[in-house]
């Protein structure tokens, strides 16, 4: 009889340290009413359509009873992916949901939208240009067995124009193109390309690939870091290379070398991105480092000193001077670590601004500087053909005292006069192989004419006198 009533006095104390969570749940109405809710958190390894955790419609509510545990826990409703996970009214991100365990806790909780019902893409309150598309929302990423929204820009003349253009694949796609779908505002690329297009650039296309939200962090690095994740960045940048881009190169005009494929994103966006180039210097060159998340792991700097180099990168850091304690210092060293794996100096800038910070309106403001500097650079200068291109291009006379004149054996597609601050002062579309300018409008000095010819870039130094 003592030993029974201990087990059940040890049954009962269970019950009450292991304490049930009742939930039920109101949805928006632009929820579709044949859609199943499921409940996705870190009591089921965030999956979001597991069938142990599917709410059970009664009359227009949901409810589930989770399974009894300890501790706090976080969670989100989805109807059945990350693609439908629950979001703000107008279809914005919105943070995890957390409660902490306690005897029977009962949760009334309302979805007040869903991330899918947001209005992209150009549609009514929108903030996208009409030439930004929804790719699809439900891409298959078949080497971590997952589903994501996929974005693409392209540019003004894309339908009316033969040529071909360059790529940038840029992470945390939400909050590239359009305000309704951004964490806290979005980047204005799509306006930072157009405005480019309209002063004379040839265009590229903008490859966006949304986060995975709760799978962001394990996402976005190889390496795991003990409190936060990680581990999963190899299988997402196997993704970008070996599924993603041949599709992309499938299916639209790209210029698919390396010299125009480009890779950028900011905090872990850029943790990838830097692990991403390096670990795939055959098919990136350019990469767009802004306010990198270095902190997550030191691992990523002995995987930099165990590669051996053999084509040259284009490297663009920037940052808040006080974004955190340890940003600028960590940039520095990854900076100095490049530098004393071989990169060039003159492929690697690094730029802090006293007012910066960790956010999408600062990332925002800085884009079209970085974009500019990264597609203008020498990258792949070593390569025969830019050296072919360069050798048949004549610019006369040098130093220009009124008039230039340029003769090219070859079809120059556009020219861009930078000044020294970096600046594109001039831009033309010719489609010619010759053209002469009045410079009398630009005040004398030193300047790059940069040039874009049979898919690639290269550049003269002139001087205006």
């Amino acid at each position: 009889m003592y030993k029974y009533l201990l087990l059940f006095l040890s049954f009962g104390l269970n019950q009450t340290l292991l304490a049930q969570v009742h939930i039920e749940l109101t949805v928006s109405a632009n929820t579709p009413a044949t859609d199943s809710i499921y409940v996705a958190g870190s009591f089921n390894a965030w999956s979001p359509n597991a069938a142990a955790y599917k709410l059970q419609k009664v009359g227009e509510v949901y409810r589930i009873t989770l399974p009894a545990s300890t501790g706090t826990a976080q969670f989100k409703f989805t109807r059945g992916s990350w693609e439908t996970v629950e979001g703000t009214s107008n279809g914005s991100f919105t943070p995890n949901r957390t409660f902490a365990y306690s005897s029977n806790l009962n949760l009334n909780l309302t979805v007040a939208g869903w991330e899918d019902k947001k209005l992209g893409g150009g549609g009514s309150g929108s903030t996208a240009l009409s030439n930004v598309k929804i790719l699809s929302d439900t891409f298959y990423i078949p080497q971590l067995n997952r589903k994501r929204r996929i974005w693409i820009y392209l540019p003004n003349d894309y339908a009316s124009a033969s040529k071909m253009y360059p790529v940038l694949y840029m992470h945390d796609g939400q909050n590239l193109f359009d305000n309704l779908t951004a964490f806290s505002g979005e980047w204005g690329i799509d306006e930072a390309m157009l405005t480019r297009e309209k002063a004379g650039y040839a265009g590229c296309i903008v490859v966006g690939i949304d986060n995975g939200g709760a799978q962001r962090l394990n996402e976005y690095s190889p390496f795991l870091n003990t409190t936060y994740g990680g581990g999963q960045g190899e299988e997402y940048a196997a993704f970008l290379v070996q599924t993603l881009k041949p599709y992309i190169d499938a299916n639209y005009r790209t210029l698919k070398d390396r010299s125009n494929t480009i890779i950028a994103g900011s905090s872990m966006g850029a943790l990838i991105s830097l692990y991403a180039a390096i670990k795939y210097p055959q098919v990136f060159s350019r990469v767009g480092l802004f306010s990198p998340a270095y902190w997550f792991s030191d691992s990523l700097m002995q995987f930099i000193k165990q590669q051996t180099i053999n084509e040259p990168i284009r490297f663009y850091h920037i940052s808040g001077a006080n974004e955190s304690a340890t940003m600028v210092r960590n940039m520095q060293k990854y900076d100095s670590l490049l530098a004393t794996e071989g990169y060039a100096m003159i492929d690697r800038k690094l730029v802090v601004k006293s007012d910066g910070a960790h956010s999408e309106w600062f990332w925002k403001r800085e884009f079209p500087e970085a974009f500019t500097w990264l597609v203008n650079g020498p990258v792949g200068l070593q390569s025969g053909l830019i050296e072919k291109l360069n050798a048949e291009t004549t610019i006369y006379p040098n130093p220009v005292q009124a008039v230039m004149s340029v003769k090219a054996s070859h079809q120059i597609d556009s020219i861009e006069l930078i000044d020294n601050l970096g600046r594109i002062i001039y831009s033309k579309i010719l489609n010619s192989n010759t053209f002469k300018i009045e410079t009398t409008q630009f005040a004398k000095g030193n300047y790059t004419l940069l040039f874009h010819a049979a898919g690639v870039y290269y550049s003269r130094k002139i001087t205006l006198e």
